[in-house]
């Protein structure tokens, strides 16, 4: 028969035992995870810089889609309309894909000249409302002249913004802020009502600064349209390339005409509060492959979560 000592030493060897399998199999999960976490930083910085920073695939977003690495840039396209390709900072081609606001979540398409095509997933978004009151009730309902007016305007600016110069590789895809200092103001994707009455969302990002501060080329470009709109006021069209266009609308004056090609930073014109606003702002579209997207994306200025 065993003395108590012995079974005391018995069960205090098992305790110990114990303690020390859990104790390791703690300290191997803890090498797991340091080693799922490595790896997933190794594959993080394995990807580009600017798939790093752009990629943010929701409406209104941009997607990022890799493309591999042939020697000559390969064709892409989202729903019917070319998109940007351009090598990454890992010498890798990517598709860099415009996701217009009104797209679904789910599997997307990006058709391949030559390859079979590529698909990314669309997340999802909720944007925030704005009420707005404008005194002007014009603005708000237009007459059947304003409608003709806006009717034509809208055509030139579509035509503008379906602009794809290919051959062309923008300055810079991560973009300067347009305009110097001064708060975000209205975000992009805001459902807009204005004087109770529910139009379309914001399309672009707003920038509260004073009347008469330079707006500048946030990338080098080509000025392609130049006009005075309804609801835009005094406006700028920049094409920076393959579909890369920024638009720029309120101003109080235009420093620019069509064919002008500018350089990053130069001044196409100056902050002001013409057409629809409530007051001195720059409204800043960009817009991929004739999708308006989130200006805040290009400037680091968006949640990525």
């Amino acid at each position: 028969m065993l003395s108590r000592r012995t079974l005391t030493a018995g069960v205090a060897r098992d305790v110990w035992s114990r303690r020390t399998l859990r104790q390791r199999c703690a300290r191997l999960a803890g090498q797991v995870t340091l080693l799922v976490a490595a790896c997933s930083a190794t594959v993080a910085h394995a990807q580009g810089y600017i798939s790093r920073t752009l990629d943010v695939p929701v409406p209104g977003g941009v997607a990022v889609v890799p493309l591999g690495a042939a020697a000559q840039a390969p064709q892409a396209s989202f729903n019917g309309h070319r998109v940007m390709v351009i090598r990454d900072s890992d010498q890798q081609w990517i598709a860099v894909v415009g996701i217009p606001l009104g797209t679904k979540a789910g599997s997307q398409t990006l058709q391949v000249q030559g390859r079979p095509a590529a698909q990314f997933n669309v997340g999802t978004k909720e944007y925030a409302a704005q009420h707005i009151t404008l005194k002007n009730k014009r603005q708000v309902s237009p007459n059947p002249d304003d409608l003709k007016r806006i009717e034509r305007e809208l055509a030139e600016q579509v035509s503008a913004y379906r602009i794809y110069r290919d051959g062309v590789t923008p300055s810079n895809v991560i973009l300067d802020r347009p305009v110097s200092g001064g708060r975000l103001s209205s975000p992009f994707g805001l459902r807009r009502f204005f004087n109770g009455e529910e139009r379309n969302p914001h399309s672009g990002l707003d920038f509260a600064v004073p009347t008469g501060t330079p707006v500048k080329a946030p990338a080098a470009g080509r000025v392609v349209l130049v006009g005075n709109f309804f609801f835009n006021g005094n406006t700028v069209f920049v094409d920076h390339g393959q579909g890369f266009i920024s638009m720029f609308c309120h101003l109080s004056a235009i420093d620019v005409k069509v064919g002008d090609e500018v350089a990053r930073g130069a001044v196409v014109g100056k902050v002001g509060s013409t057409g629809r606003a409530t007051g001195p702002h720059l409204h800043w579209n960009v817009s991929l492959n004739d999708a308006r997207v989130d200006p805040a994306i290009f400037i680091g200025a968006v949640n990525k979560r």
